[in-house]
């Protein structure tokens, strides 16, 4: 199983939730694209939030020094990102893939990170926050994925509780509200693994086609 873990933006939390999903899945990482290479990276921000072994984790197929949309990231870098050059690793765990961006970060000239999903042939959980605006951006996402007929296991709420808005999305969005990671005082493998899904993670994926 492949879940590419998306976000309605930047910062609203992916990397969090990728750590999540791996402690609740028992999976394994990959970030295919990782912009900025000064200071953690997201892999490495995972591994220290899950202390899970080396083994888990895999390099990126592209690894960009400048904190920047792929596709510009990448052009300063001189290299041109093709999917064709994406290959997801092999792994008997449950392949846990985190994005850089949105879903239409562009990646070069033609292709977008929803494209990359289509490639890698990965079901879509879709990270978003709790706060205001989070409606109008998660289902704006959602539409994206779904005009791309992909198919999608459910929401990461991120943020503070806010049940008008949690039940909104569940609602208009008319998918499963898999976890909500609250604001946390520290980022520790114990306090992700005691955040516990709001649905059956079996039945949430094994409802996607």
């Amino acid at each position: 199983m492949r879940m590419f873990i998306t976000g309605t933006d930047t910062g609203v939390g992916k990397t969090v939730a990728a750590a999540w999903a791996m402690l609740h899945l028992d999976g394994a990482y990959w970030k295919p694209v990782q912009s900025g290479l000064d200071g953690e990276t997201d892999l490495e921000a995972v591994r220290r939030m899950t202390g899970l072994p080396q083994e888990r984790f895999h390099p990126s197929a592209y690894a960009l020094p400048d904190p920047l949309s792929p596709h510009e990231a990448a052009r300063r870098a001189g290299v041109s990102i093709a999917l064709s050059e994406i290959t997801a690793p092999e792994t008997a765990r449950p392949l846990v893939i985190e994005g850089a961006g949105g879903l239409l970060v562009p990646l070069n000239d033609r292709e977008m990170m929803i494209d990359l999903i289509t490639h890698l042939g990965a079901v879509a959980v879709l990270v978003c926050r709790t706060t205001l605006g989070t409606i109008n951006h998660t289902l704006l996402s959602l539409e994206a994925l779904r005009r791309r007929n992909l198919p999608i296991a459910g929401l990461i709420l991120v943020g503070p509780e806010m049940a008008h808005n949690r039940e909104a999305l569940a609602q208009f969005g008319r998918v499963p509200i898999i976890a909500h990671i609250p604001p946390l005082p520290d980022l520790t493998r114990a306090a992700l693994a005691a955040i516990p899904p709001r649905c059956d993670l079996e039945s949430a994926f094994a409802r996607v086609p």
